[in-house]
């Protein structure tokens, strides 16, 4: 199935990087999110890739065209450097395509734009290309095929620290609590959709709004919910959260690094 990231957005509220590199260049460790991302769509089977490039589009193809497996993977070094052996790979079943979908074009007009790529499948997945998770896809995939959904998407808690406040009419105040602890709940930008969503698509439509609005009409749009780690990476302060999981092992998105929790198909 293919997997539609969309990578063309500016990041304003990453100003200390989106200046230089696009976010979804923002490194965790040694890897950009972008990375880690495609990495657990490939952890499940899925790695024909179809990126939506935009602003500094020309770093995220330079990123891949100068690829170095040795990062991320042993080898064994020979003949004074003159020889590596890797040990293991990472992307050397992947199949990505590079699009350039426009510096300023919304998540929808991205997508229309790469739906001659799309024309042959009946489904296939879609991100937003700035968040983690560990969700089980496959309990995804499996509520997506026996709903008849047209387009189903992760609704995670908010992992934001902000509270939520009641307040009557007459100004007194009713209840306060952290957003994350309340019943709200967020796209979490893990998606699933069938084809026919060009058919409820028009011109410049927002995905999440006109098109998903009138699935909602139909009764074709539906949630899955996932209690469990997502986060994204929104701001500076996202970036120094990961950075610290990740020096401290607590990378719970890397759901290919505990097979024996969660069953996928790269090896």
């Amino acid at each position: 199935m293919k997997v539609v990231l969309f990578c063309g957005g500016y990041g304003t509220r990453m100003q200390e990087y989106s200046e230089t590199v696009p976010k979804p260049l923002v490194t965790i460790g040694y890897r950009p999110i972008l990375w880690h991302l495609m990495k657990y769509y490939a952890h499940f089977g899925h790695t024909e890739f179809i990126l939506c490039l935009g602003y500094r589009g020309d770093l995220i193809k330079d990123y891949f065209l100068n690829y170095s497996e040795c990062l991320s993977n042993d080898f064994v070094l020979e003949d004074g450097g003159n020889s590596i052996s890797l040990l293991s790979s990472d992307i050397g079943s992947w199949k990505i395509t590079f699009c350039d979908t426009g510096l300023s074009s919304n998540i929808g007009q991205r997508l229309f734009q790469v739906k001659h790529l799309l024309q042959d499948d009946e489904m296939f997945l879609a991100n937003y290309s700035d968040g983690l998770s560990d969700i089980d896809l496959k309990a995804q995939l499996q509520l997506f095929e026996t709903s008849g959904a047209e387009a189903c998407f992760a609704c995670v808690r908010p992992s934001y620290s902000l509270s939520a406040v009641n307040v009557a009419n007459d100004g007194q105040v009713e209840a306060i609590q952290y957003i994350s602890n309340s019943d709200i709940w967020i796209n979490g930008g893990f998606m699933i959709l069938r084809k026919g969503i060009f058919e409820r698509m028009n011109e410049g439509d927002e995905l999440v709004e006109e098109p998903f609005q009138r699935l909602i009409a139909e009764r074709k749009l539906y949630g899955y919910k996932h209690r469990e780690f997502w986060m994204a990476m929104d701001t500076f302060k996202d970036k120094k959260r990961f950075d610290e999981m990740n020096a401290s092992g607590d990378t719970r998105w890397e759901v290919w690094r505990r097979p024996d929790s969660m069953t996928g198909l790269e090896q």
